[in-house]
């Protein structure tokens, strides 16, 4: 995926002249999503999906948002299906971590994994199909919220809470893969997640949704002065949560989303840390993508999505899904 070019995230004059400027594509690429919608009938699959989503290009905490509510719900009969970004295989097909790699399947599903039951599936649908057959009873849809091939039992829609979704403008004038309230109107439930517990209730409250959630470390390595590395959606969250979490670092480097790390960037990455006098950190999502050789050098973030109020966020969902199950 792209690295977010610097004039979705500046408010200068200069960054709203090529926002201006580019805005006729943005209004293609809206004309063709909507398109894309009014043509295509959705397939409900046997069991009930939940989608979590957002309206931007590049990470708001999907994942550990799906591992959350998976704990939440409870029980080996609720499956993820994602789509598999960055990984060349079709599916549908159950990821086995021991056996699949990030090339084949991607870093979320790898991610997910660990965590429960996942699938890979370019087709939504078939995906969702494969689930149930294997006994899904119900599925988290990781990401998916703009495909219109699969009908969704539950949309979740993520909102960062943090101001860093840049100009607001539709891709490519800006990061958004669609008007926020367009997704907001179609979303069942909304959730911001922020920096902090307090931060993001607040925002919530601010907005009318009382869902709020924030990423915590989960039992993260020993603190100590780091050269921290990333290619995730927004890398300067992942060195604001380490800074916060009691990290000195020493040095950043920052690389596009699923980004394949070359021999050359490993090699850099590696004498980065030896001239810093200091090892390397990295978040899950990238060390999935580490080759296993290097991986024995490289320090892993683990982090977990808390969320505001767990039991009511439950109950909406199972009443969406009494809702809207034939």
């Amino acid at each position: 995926m792209m690295r977010a070019p610097w004039f979705w995230r500046e408010k200068t004059l200069a960054a709203r002249a090529v926002a201006l400027g580019l805005a006729p594509l943005a209004a293609l690429y809206d004309a063709g999503q909507r398109a894309r919608w009014r043509m295509t009938t959705p397939k409900r699959a046997p069991v009930p999906v939940i989608c979590i989503g957002n309206a931007t290009l590049g990470g708001v905490g999907k994942t550990p948002f799906a591992m959350a509510l998976k704990d939440l719900l409870g029980g080996d009969a609720v499956h993820f299906l994602t789509r598999g970004y960055g990984g060349s295989l079709h599916g549908p097909l159950r990821v086995h971590p021991s056996t699949h790699d990030a090339s084949e399947v991607g870093d979320e599903a790898l991610v997910l994994a660990r965590y429960g039951t996942t699938w890979v599936a370019k087709n939504r649908p078939a995906g969702a199909s494969a689930a149930a057959k294997a006994g899904a009873e119900c599925i988290i849809m990781d990401d998916g919220f703009q495909n219109p091939t699969i009908k969704k039992t539950v949309s979740v829609l993520l909102i960062d809470a943090t101001g860093a979704d840049g100009n607001e403008k539709t891709f490519p004038a800006g990061p958004y893969r669609e008007p926020l309230e367009r997704a907001r109107a179609r979303a069942d439930i909304v959730v911001y997640v922020g920096d902090d517990a307090g931060a993001a209730a607040n925002t919530a409250k601010n907005n009318n949704t009382p869902f709020a959630a924030w990423l915590e470390p989960n039992n993260p390595p020993e603190r100590t002065r780091v050269v921290a590395f990333s290619g995730i959606g927004k890398p300067q969250k992942f060195y604001k949560t380490l800074a916060a979490a009691g990290f000195e670092i020493a040095k950043t480097a920052s690389f596009s989303d699923h980004h394949r790390f070359s021999d050359q960037d490993l090699f850099a990455l590696a004498r980065l840390a030896a001239a810093k006098g200091a090892p390397l950190i990295t978040t899950e999502k990238d060390y999935a993508r580490l080759p296993d050789d290097f991986r024995a050098d490289v320090l892993v973030f683990p982090v977990t999505m808390q969320i505001n109020q767990p039991a009511l966020l439950v109950e909406t969902i199972q009443a969406t899904i009494a809702r809207e199950t034939p």
